[in-house]
């Protein structure tokens, strides 16, 4: 077969609206800004995936650098893994971090769609793998007492066995309040996750994990700054409760300063800051060497691909960013994530409401 070669790439910016804003200790996200890309091919397959830039401010930058790779990546042939490198070995001087691996990684992920199409398989059988149920839990907000458990409930009744919930409170009275509050109605047998954004000192940490102890708190997530890979460890130390932390890696290299720090007790992995696909199958094999629980962040569509071929995958977060602009959202069945079994990921636009959303 004649490999397929990449013939147009089209970039749209689009502002999701959430039924809940993102409420964090560190910040508020009312939409999701979202880039959406399309790589066409000369087969007449078209590739498709999305970034997340968090704030509009940094959308027409990612537009703009989308714009000014589109003659680099042009008559290249459909490899994702060798298109990747190729482009950052680019950038080997300026470096691949921040919204430049983004960027690349979109690229990278939507390669991966249009080559799994050309093959007519889901993703996760490219990959070697057979689709598996990943269990999922609901990812909330920092919503208050009434709403937080009023969310943990209708979770419950959807069928998942888990909820993340955002936490530091500037009064920490409030913050157990709101903890128990949602463990008595959930009950013991159902997981409570927590995620401090960043937000505490070393020994803040410590000391309300404490008190956290005493609630059965499955985790705790980026209780401290995020880079901060002794102050992590330290908490993890003190506690209990395994930490969590992750999503802010930028790259497989990143994840293993963390990894050989001891920052934590799991392993939380974004595919689109550790670098596309081929970048999570490298942070997978660090994860399995070093007997680490992987979890997704975000990108919950590709994410149930590359989870059903991770050796230590634990845990899919379900919060559903892009499943407004999509014409299928992701199939969670009894608390469980289950991929595509369509070719390709799974990511296709609902264009009507692409057009509404546009920017």
């Amino acid at each position: 077969m004649t490999p397929s070669k990449i013939i147009q790439l089209q970039t749209r910016a689009v502002e999701v609206p959430f039924d809940y804003p993102i409420r964090t200790a560190s910040g508020i996200v009312p939409t999701a800004p979202l880039v959406l890309i399309d790589l066409q091919t000369d087969a007449g397959v078209t590739g498709r995936a999305y970034i997340f830039a968090y704030t509009p401010i940094v959308l027409k930058a990612l537009m703009s650098l989308y714009g000014d790779l589109k003659p680099l990546i042009l008559g290249s042939t459909l490899a994702p893994q060798a298109l990747d490198e190729a482009l950052r070995r680019r950038f080997t001087l300026l470096g691949t971090a921040g919204i430049l691996r983004m960027v690349l990684a979109g690229l990278e992920m939507a390669a991966w769609d249009a080559f799994a199409k050309t093959l007519n398989l889901p993703l996760v059988q490219v990959l070697g793998g057979s689709p598996v149920g990943i269990r999922a839990y609901d990812s909330h907000s920092m919503d208050g007492e009434s709403l937080a458990t009023d969310r943990a409930v209708a979770s419950a009744k959807a069928g998942f066995k888990g909820i993340k919930t955002k936490i530091g409170y500037a009064d920490f009275g409030e913050e157990l309040n709101v903890l128990r509050s949602i463990r008595r109605a959930v009950g013991d047998d159902f997981e409570i996750l927590v995620d401090y954004n960043q937000s505490l000192t070393v020994p803040e940490a410590i000391r309300r994990g404490k008190y956290l102890e005493e609630i059965d708190i499955a985790w705790i997530e980026e209780p401290v700054l995020q880079g901060d890979y002794s102050g992590h460890a330290a908490v993890a130390q003190a506690l209990s409760i395994p930490v969590q932390l992750g999503e802010n890696w930028f790259g497989p290299e990143e994840m293993m300063l963390s990894v050989k720090a001891k920052a934590g007790d799991f392993a939380m992995v974004d595919i689109m800051k550790i670098g596309g696909v081929s970048a999570w199958l490298k942070a997978s094999a660090i994860a399995e060497q070093h007997s680490l629980p992987l979890s997704s962040h975000l990108f919950q569509e590709i994410s149930a691909h590359v989870l059903s071929v991770s050796p230590t995958a634990y845990r899919l977060e379900h919060l559903d960013i892009a499943g407004p602009i999509l014409q299928d959202r992701l199939r969670i069945k009894d608390g469980l994530a289950f991929p595509s079994d369509q070719p390709g990921t799974g990511v296709e636009w609902d264009e009507d409401r692409v057009r509404q959303l546009s920017k």
